[in-house]
Order: C-alpha cells, then structure tokens, then sequence
C-alpha cells in the first residue's frame, strides 16, 4: 500500500470529507420530496416511500456491480484504482443522475424521478466504499473511528442545511399556500444546481493532493471477507442502522400531518432537526480526532452538542421558520451528553448504549402523544449518530487486504434504507396507523444493542484489542 500516513491525521483528509457533506445534503433532502411527490401524484405512504426505497437499493446493486467487475477484473476494483479515483468516478455519475430530473419532472413521471434518484445512489455507492475505508488509512488506523466520526459531523452539517435550502428552493416560503402552488417542475432546478455541484468536486478532487493509495496485495478467488463473523453481523448491523436512521425520518412528515395538522411546506424543520440531531452527535464524537485534553475533551461534550443545536436554529430562523417551538429539545440534548460521558470513546460499549438509549426514546414516543412523541421520535437522530463510525470500525477490524471487499459488503446492506421504511410505511398504511408504526425502529435498536455486545466477544476471541485497536483493517 501506497502513501499511508501511519501517526496522526494526514491534513488532506479535510480535503476527503467534503465529499460527505454532499451525501447528507442529498439523502436528507429526499425527505422533503416524499410528502411532495405523494401529495401530486396521489400516492399511497407506502408508495410514497418508494423515494427512499429508489435511492437506497441503488447502494446494494452498485455494490453487486462492484464485485462483478472484481470478479471480471480479476482484482478488487479499488485496490487497483485507488480510494481517490473511486470517489471522482462516483461523483461524476451522479452528477448525471440529478439530470434526469429534467424530463422527469417536464414529462411528470413518478417512474423517472425514482430513476433519477437511483441513478444518484449508484454514484454514492461506489462514492462510500471508497471513502470509509480511506479516512481510516489517512493517518493512524487507531484513530480510525474518530476520524469517520469527524467526517460523519460534516455529513450531517449537510443533511441538515439540505432540507432546509431544498425545501427553499421549492416551496419558498413556509405556508400552506407555498405547499398548494408548488409543482413537480419545481425540482428541476434545485437538483440541477446539485449535479453542476458534483462535477465541481469531482474536479476539486482530481485536482487535490489526497494520496493515490491503492494495494496490490493479491486477493485469493472467493469472497474472503465472509469468513470473518464480525462482517456477516456487521451486515445485518448496517442494514438494521441504516434502516432505522431513515424509516424515523421518512415518515416523520406523515405523522406530522396527521397528528399536527401540517402540510408539505411547514414539515422541513422538523425534518431538518432528526438530521441536525445527527450533526449533534457526531460534532460531539468528531472533537476526539482533534485530540483534545481530557479537561477540555469534557467540557466540549456538553458545549459542542448544544452548538450544533444553535447552527440549526440559526439556519432555520434565517429562513423564516418560527423555531420557538424548539427550544425544549435543548432538554433531550442532556440524554445524549450523558450517554456520551458513559461511553468512554469506547466503539462497543458506545454502540450499545446509543441503541438502548434509541430503544428507550421509541417507547417514549410509543406511550405518549403530542410534542412528547414528536420529539422523542426525532431523538432517535441523536443515538443514531455515532453507529456508522462505531460499526464500520468494529467490523472491519483485523481484516487486512480485504477490507476494501468488506467496505463493499457493509456499504451493500445500506439496503436497509431502502426497505424497512418501506415497511413501516406499509404498516401505517392498515390500522395500526402511523404513530404505532415506530415499534419497527423499537426492534432495529434491539439488534443494534445485540450486536454491540456480540462483536465485543467476537474480536477479543480473536485477540483484537477493539478499545486501541478497533480499525487496524489497513
């Protein structure tokens, strides 16, 4: 392997986490189209979430096409283009995925909007297995976690600001008016502007300094990664996380309409906070890739998150919205720092916390109604914020020359995304209705906290120090 910083953190890793800026500011927007697209086509909410569903399978049939042409190539793809080139080509693809808005939306197509979104998700397929694992091997593979956590931070400054600008750039303004005047025409240009801005920074990183790290360490026939039992739970790990991270908020907005009488235009806020909630959490984990004191490392925990929490008020209150409202999530806040004081920067123990913690905000929204379970809900971004980190991590520990295969497989189970909001937006659809439909993300954080406690045994049986060592993959 090629120009691996091994100590510290190579500066142009600052350069790599623009990209996932970008895959933030995409996916969460997708949450401002569902309630549009179900309201002008007169979809049912199962149909509806055929937009999550497009763009999240596009992640498992990119990573299928991914081992096709290894298997073709005779090579893992990524081993022999390297980490930096991956993510230029992704980029670029789905730079030409947002052009199919156009017609799309000129022809009022659902079918075509939905393979616009999924051509998108085949360039971010590609864009996350090559990303992941590079901001593990720029610097000390130790510090692995923190780093993902740091970049995770920026992902969610972006799904943050992205329901906000898009919805903007749909709507207008914040009304019922905006909401029954906008048109499907109205997304043409806003996911234009997204394409030209994704040519932009495949451009920025052609042009950067970020290492060509490649490996040519040959990779026997087979799918080697398997044999490893922390990747086969790992699987299912990101496909449950990932599940649940976007089944909360996809139906957010129904239940929104249901239980507080809101209609398209008046939802982004709360969309926007379960995603700022994320940016909450991984601020707070991103501060310890920045080595901090152990003093200051504890006074950041609690400053950093309520920081991130104004950023978003502040964006919205720029906006137009009335945030008032908001300020009594400052007090779900004080469960994440104290979650985070019990976790120690420790990837398993920090994992099962955060997914019972998730498991206690569901039950909490289950068993109360009005702002209670809103915001008990939209919590579930908090606790979700630092699992893909923590994930990634401890199931690619230990695994050498595959775990580029191993990044394909985890990033193959993103499917998850794609189908259990699906499900959840089936059950809403028949009795049980929509607010007992978040019984299904009650299960997802049972797994999660399962896992967490499994993995930790897993890799001490393989003599892995997971508390020093966790991503030693490269």
């Amino acid at each position: 392997m090629a120009e691996q910083t091994k100590r510290g953190t190579n500066p142009q890793f600052f350069v790599l986490i623009t990209v996932f800026f970008f895959w933030g500011f995409v996916a969460a927007s997708n949450d401002i189209l569902i309630p549009l697209f179900k309201e002008k086509f007169h979809l049912a909410q199962w149909q509806s979430q055929l937009v999550g569903f497009a763009f999240y399978v596009a992640y498992f049939v990119g990573s299928i096409i991914y081992f096709i042409v290894g298997k073709a190539l005779k090579t893992d793809p990524l081993n022999k283009i390297g980490y930096k080139n991956g993510i230029i080509y992704g980029l670029i693809f789905s730079g030409i995925g947002t052009l199919i808005f156009y017609p799309a939306a000129e022809l009022h197509s659902y079918f075509l909007l939905l393979t616009g979104l999924f051509v998108v998700g085949l360039g971010f397929s590609l864009q996350q297995i090559a990303a992941n694992p590079f901001a593990i091997a720029l610097g000390d593979p130790a510090d692995g976690a923190k780093r993902l956590n740091l970049a995770g931070g920026i992902n969610n400054f972006g799904t943050t600001l992205g329901p906000v600008l898009v919805s903007f750039a749909i709507f207008g303004a914040v009304s019922p008016d905006a909401a029954a005047n906008a048109t499907i025409n109205s997304v043409k240009v806003p996911y234009l502007v997204v394409g030209v801005l994704f040519i932009l920074v495949a451009l920025f990183f052609k042009f950067s300094k970020l290492p060509a790290i490649t490996n040519d360490e040959k990779i026997e026939g087979g799918l080697g990664a398997l044999k490893f039992p922390q990747v086969q739970l790992g699987m299912l790990a990101i496909f449950v996380y990932v599940g649940v991270e976007v089944t909360i908020a996809s139906n957010i907005g129904e239940y929104l309409k249901q239980t507080e009488n809101l209609d398209s235009s008046q939802i982004s806020h709360y969309v926007s906070l379960f995603w700022a909630s994320m940016m909450m959490g991984r601020w707070t984990a991103g501060t310890s890739a920045l080595n901090p004191s152990a003093q200051l490392k504890r006074i950041l925990t609690v400053i950093v998150p309520y920081l991130a929490f104004g950023v978003y008020l502040l964006i919205n209150y720029l906006r137009g919205s009335d945030v008032t409202d908001l300020y009594i999530y400052g007090v779900c806040i004080i469960a994440l720092i104290i979650a985070f004081f019990l976790s120690k920067d420790q990837p398993a123990r920090q994992l099962g916390i955060f997914a019972i913690c998730g498991m206690m905000a569901m039950l909490l929204g289950l068993f109360t109604t009005g702002k209670v379970a809103l915001f008990s809900f939209i919590s579930g971004g908090l606790f979700c914020s630092v699992m893909w980190p923590c994930i990634f991590t401890l199931a690619t520990a230990g695994l050498g020359k595959y775990t580029s295969q191993a990044s394909a497989f985890l990033v193959m189970m993103i499917l998850g995304g794609a189908l259990l909001p699906l499900l959840q937006g089936t059950i809403a659809s028949t009795s049980i209705g929509i607010h007992q439909s978040y019984w299904l993300p009650v299960f997802c954080f049972a797994y999660l906290a399962f896992f967490a406690f499994r993995v930790k045994n897993i890799l001490k049986s393989q003599g892995i120090d997971y508390e020093s060592a966790i991503s030693s993959g490269h």
